[in-house]
């Protein structure tokens, strides 16, 4: 006989529980860090790769980085002047919108701009990329690739046969032009190529001092945007 979905028990109130919980520690911790380092920074991810972020952690492992869950970083610092964690905390608070971080640290605010104005990794462009460059294969033998691989070449649009065990294009092809967005075929091709179109960056958005000072940044210097302490955001 089957059971009646009432004699069933469903445990959500732990389930809440857990996902408060963790939000009230993401809180804590960004509090905690708030009163041990002396400047902090919201950052925006250009190119987004889960692999270049841990890296720059892994670089700046004397600071402490935070990325994702922004409503809740925003409630840790506050959103308002009567509510914010600290004085002027809100007017970066305000900025924790879309892809972007807080990054603390005991470095000067020079520094930290001198090293992400400077910091770049090259990476290999995805679907929805917008090509730098036009890529153009020229008419010929692919040395390169494995025979194995030529059903495969093919298949992503590249007109190619075997010639003597040797994968051959038989006709020129543009790949994609500059300006094109890129399909998965294209992204998949120039991976296959080798050609990396891609910039892994870190483009500082905005700061805040224990000494009270803020500001925002201009995009994509890094430099401090003309501001008054009144209308910073």
């Amino acid at each position: 006989m089957p059971k009646s979905k009432r004699n069933k028990s469903y445990v959500l109130a732990n389930t809440r529980s857990k996902g408060f919980q963790l939000k009230e520690n993401l809180l804590q911790e960004v509090r905690n860090a708030v009163d041990q380092y002396a400047n902090a920074f919201v950052y925006r991810v250009l190119n987004m790769r889960n692999d270049k972020l841990k890296d720059v952690r892994a670089e700046w492992k004397h600071s402490r980085f935070f990325f994702g869950k922004n409503k809740v970083m925003q409630k840790a610092l506050g959103k308002s002047d009567e509510d914010e964690y600290k004085d002027g905390l809100h007017h970066i608070s305000e900025l924790l919108k879309g892809n972007v971080g807080l990054l603390f640290t005991n470095k000067s605010k020079q520094d930290v701009v001198d090293w992400f104005g400077s910091f770049s990794a090259e990476d290999f462009a995805r679907s929805g990329f917008v090509a730098s460059t036009k890529v153009e294969l020229d008419e010929g033998p692919l040395a390169d690739f494995p025979h194995s691989m030529e059903p495969q070449l093919r298949k992503l649009g590249l007109p190619t046969s075997l010639k003597k065990g040797v994968v051959t294009l038989l006709q020129s092809h543009t790949i994609c032009q500059e300006g094109d967005v890129l399909s998965p075929e294209q992204a998949t091709l120039l991976k296959l190529l080798n050609i990396k179109m891609a910039d892994f960056k870190i483009e500082l958005v905005a700061w805040w001092s224990k000494d009270g000072d803020h500001g925002v940044m201009d995009a994509g210097t890094g430099e401090d945007g003309d501001h008054d302490d009144d209308d910073d955001v």
